[in-house]
């Protein structure tokens, strides 16, 4: 059995990311409903909208879902405890040290996995006894590494690096990408731009247009001296490359960007000031369809593609 869908009790290795503004409990049921393991964002989340939001993904499926928990959350504490006195099964962790949380929510029965960018931090992670790592190639959209190692550079080192199950991320919206990361070393996938164009996605739909609309390049990773984050080319990412022609400081970014950037765009739809974070893969996507049916078409390809790899379509 796939060492992810053992870990987690899934029936394909198959992971929703949790992104902010985009993955709610109707996002994560869906998912989790489909076989896959959905998530929760809970980045952009006051303590009482997640505890409202975990008890509904509660009802909505008897499937085992997850809760992405930014360390640099300022109330972390009191998320933790909500993920605690719910039961949540499994825990994601990102953007922090996991040595912090890693071992008090395993006390608790929890299984976490942290997101990381390099072999460094991979390292870092299975020391911090975490239970999975996922490796984000700079592909991927939101907040990224500063490094910009791709995908097909990250997963093969690592892979060959740690003993842990590993969880391949950036790129990815496919069932031929799935297979292509699980043959260069991960057990599994996590996938974000995909279930952002999702019926049960809590993007705001002008977003969603936009993304099966974006073409080829429209996505670049930017203010790195911040938090590195990868955006689409709009009218507020166009005065961000003004900030740096001008030769903008940090205290100047950080007064461009403000406070409630990501939600005016992504989850309120204003598409010209908003912060609009999805992956290069963005441009691969068409349509807006179900939660379901993007997973059962990545898993139907998935083997698709693997019975022709195992009728040795690619010897020569």
């Amino acid at each position: 059995m796939n060492r992810i869908s053992k870990l987690f009790g899934i029936k394909y290795p198959l992971i929703q990311a949790g992104m902010i503004w985009c993955s709610g409990w109707e996002l994560a049921a869906a998912v989790s409903n489909s076989g896959g393991l959905g998530i929760i964002g809970s980045g952009s989340m006051y303590p009482e909208i997640l505890d409202e939001q975990i008890k509904k993904c509660l009802e909505a499926t008897n499937k085992p879902f997850a809760v992405n928990l930014p360390m640099l959350y300022p109330d972390i504490d009191k998320h933790v405890e909500t993920i605690i006195k719910h039961k949540v099964p499994i825990v994601f962790t990102s953007a922090g040290n996991p040595k912090t949380w890693t071992k008090y929510l395993q006390d608790h029965g929890i299984k976490v996995v942290h997101v990381v960018s390099s072999l460094k931090f991979a390292l870092k992670a299975q020391e911090a006894g975490v239970d999975a790592v996922v490796a984000e190639g700079f592909e991927a959209g939101g907040h990224n590494g500063r490094d910009e190692t791709t995908t097909l550079c990250l997963i093969p080192k690592i892979a060959k690096e740690i003993s842990i199950p590993l969880i391949a991320a950036g790129g990815i919206a496919s069932g031929r990408a799935m297979l292509a990361a699980l043959n260069l070393g991960a057990d599994g996938v996590q996938i974000g731009s995909r279930f952002v164009a999702t019926f049960e996605s809590s993007a705001h739909e002008n977003f969603k247009n936009k993304i099966v609309n974006l073409p080829e390049g429209e996505t670049i990773l930017t203010l790195k001296e911040l938090t590195p984050v990868r955006l689409v080319k709009n009218e507020f990412y166009k005065k961000v490359e003004a900030a740096y022609e001008a030769n903008a400081n940090e205290q100047d970014l950080k007064q461009l960007l403000g406070r409630g950037r990501a939600k005016k765009g992504m989850f309120e739809g204003d598409l010209v000031e908003g912060e609009l974070e999805i992956g290069q893969v963005a441009s691969q996507i068409q349509n807006i369809i179900s939660a379901q049916e993007v997973v059962q078409e990545i898993i139907d390809e998935f083997h698709l593609a693997l019975k022709e790899q195992n009728a040795n379509k690619f010897q020569f």
